[in-house]
C-alpha cells in the first residue's frame, strides 16, 4: 500500500482547513492528498476505498467524530489498520489519551504549523508517534491503564538496553533522538523498538509508553 509518495486523506468539516492542508501537503515531493471528507463516516469509507497511507482527522465532525474514526481505522481490533493523525483546535487531555488509545499515531494542534504537520506524517510512516510538544510528556502520564492487548508483563524479558529504549520512548523521544541518546544508529534504535513491541505484545510506541509508566521504568 505504501510507496514513495504518501497518500493522505484529509477529514475536517471546515472547507478552509481542508484547502489549507491540501496546499501544504501537495507542495511536498513525498506526499499527495488523495481525498477529502467533511464528516467522519465519509472519511472512513473514503480512506479504505483509496487505500490511504495516512488520514488527518479533526475531532469534532458531523456523523462520526475523529475519535471514533480513529478507532475504526487504527484501533487494536482492525485487521488492516490505516495510520491516523488527529489534528484539532482542542488541547484537552481526554481527547489526546482517547485518540492514542484508539491507535492514533499522532496528535497535533492546528496552530502547530505546516512544518510539524509534514513531520508528523513522515514520522507516522516511519513508525513513530508525534504529539505536539506542548502536550507530549504530560499526556503520557495519563496512559496508566493497559488495554487487554497491552499486558502488564512482557511475553519475554527485556534486555537492559531494551529497558533503556522503553524509558526513552515513554519520555516521547523519536527513534532518531533515542539513537543520539544511546549513541547507536537510528536503524538499531528502530530494531530495539520493534523487539520491545513484540515482547510486550503491543502494536505501537504508545503501548510501550503505557507499559513503562505502569512498570515504573521511567528512570534508569
Amino acid at each position: 500500500m505504501t510507496g514513495a509518495v504518501t497518500r493522505v486523506v484529509i477529514a475536517d468539516d471546515q472547507d478552509a482547513i481542508r484547502h489549507g492542508f491540501r496546499l501544504i501537503l501537495d507542495a511536498q515531493p513525498d506526499m499527495q492528498v488523495v481525498g477529502e471528507a467533511g464528516d467522519g463516516e465519509t472519511a472512513v469509507a473514503l480512506a479504505r476505498r483509496v487505500q490511504a497511507d495516512v488520514v488527518l482527522a479533526d475531532i469534532r465532525m458531523p456523523r462520526m467524530d475523529g475519535l471514533e474514526l480513529t478507532r475504526r481505522l487504527a484501533g487494536p481490533d482492525v485487521d488492516e489498520p490505516i495510520r491516523v493523525i488527529v489534528v484539532t483546535t482542542f488541547d484537552l487531555d481526554e481527547y489526546v489519551v482517547t485518540a492514542l488509545r484508539h491507535g492514533a499515531c499522532g496528535f497535533l494542534l492546528k496552530r502547530a504549523g505546516p512544518t510539524l504537520l509534514t513531520e508528523a506524517i513522515r514520522a507516522a510512516m516511519a513508525g513513530d508517534v508525534l504529539v505536539s510538544p506542548s502536550v507530549t510528556v504530560r499526556l503520557l502520564r495519563h496512559l496508566t491503564h493497559p488495554s487487554p492487548n497491552e499486558p502488564g508483563e512482557p511475553l519475554e524479558p527485556l534486555t537492559p538496553r531494551e529497558l533503556d529504549v522503553a524509558r526513552l520512548v515513554a519520555q516521547g523521544l523519536t527513534n532518531a533522538e533515542i539513537a543520539s541518546e544511546l549513541i547507536v544508529s537510528p536503524g538499531t534504535a528502530k530494531t530495539h523498538v520493534a523487539n520491545i513491541q513484540r515482547k510486550l505484545g503491543v502494536r505501537n510506541r504508545v503501548g510501550i509508553a503505557t507499559w513503562a509508566w505502569d512498570a515504573g521504568r521511567l528512570t534508569s
